[in-house]
């Protein structure tokens, strides 16, 4: 018995000395909630690459801004970062979620929006740079035609102020309504004056103006929307913004920070990637007119 007790003490030294060569068990990668959003990351981590990228986090609408982005993060990669694109299909998470600090910053807005949004919501967000316009449209949905519009007929427009103002203002300058001030960027359907066929303006969550048009006679929708829908504003709106008016020099869609960063380096990388030559021709090659570059 004392010798099989004995072997069992000289055993121990090598079952550790084993079970000090075994690797540890890799840790559960811990992730965010891919039901409301989805991210694309930069190749830092890809195996052999011992560049250490530093990372920048940026949210988006799906289209066009973060196929832009998807562009601008092959620029960043050269100069040392890697872009993480978080995707929103609202206008609103993505600016809580740029408050909070989840972002560094944002790009899917127009500045007149994020005035608003900073005054509702008492949020300090402030632009960086702006990169884009997009022209709004009027799009068919049960009438054909401006000129077969009926009396009373149904006008979906975005619900939200600042979008709203620039839907009216399109639809004013199709000579269908008139505003009390035609350079109110806040109007809504309360400040109309003149509406000869009494249309029926009807408020819409920008997102669901696409979905909207096979029940009402038309709508007027947002630039990404339309995108999202295979909607082009040259081949298939009735009338579009001109590329002279209020709404091409006010609605330009900008990268969104908080304020006191627009100057940070990794910024200011980001907009120079966004306004360079390879994001132009992509722009200009790929949204027949319903993205303009503004740089």
């Amino acid at each position: 018995m004392k010798k099989k007790v004995l072997a069992a003490l000289l055993a121990l030294p090598l079952i550790f000395a084993f079970a000090g060569c075994a690797a540890p068990e890799a840790a559960a990668p811990s992730g965010g909630d891919a039901a409301t959003s989805t991210s694309s990351t930069g190749g830092a981590e890809q195996q052999g690459d011992t560049t250490q990228l530093q990372v920048i986090n940026v949210g988006a609408s799906p289209a066009p801004h973060a196929e832009i982005l998807e562009v601008a993060k092959e620029v960043l990669k050269e100069e040392g970062y890697d872009l993480k694109i978080t995707e929103f299909v609202d206008y609103v998470q993505p600016n809580l979620a740029l408050d909070s600090g989840e972002l560094d910053a944002n790009y899917f807005q127009h500045k007149p929006y994020l005035d608003n949004f900073n005054e509702e919501r008492g949020t300090k967000l402030v632009s960086a740079a702006a990169i884009h316009y997009e022209p709004y449209g009027i799009y068919a949905g049960k009438t054909k035609s401006l000129d077969e519009l009926k009396d009373g007929a149904q006008v979906a427009v975005p619900a939200d102020a600042s979008n709203e103002a620039r839907a009216l203002l399109l639809l004013e300058a199709q000579g269908l309504i008139k505003l009390k001030d035609s350079t109110n960027i806040n109007a809504t359907k309360n400040d109309i004056v003149e509406n000869p066929k009494n249309l029926n303006i009807i408020e819409i969550e920008a997102a669901q103006l696409p979905r909207s048009l096979q029940d009402v006679d038309i709508a007027v929708i947002n630039g990404n929307y339309a995108i999202e829908a295979g909607l082009s504003v040259n081949k298939d709106a009735l009338a579009k913004e001109d590329a002279e008016s209020v709404a091409a020099t006010t609605y330009g869609n900008i990268v969104a920070v908080k304020e006191g960063k627009e100057n940070d380096p990794a910024i200011q990388a980001l907009v120079k990637a966004l306004q360079s030559d390879k994001v132009k021709t992509y722009i200009e090659e790929t949204y027949d007119g319903g993205v303009l570059p503004l740089f």
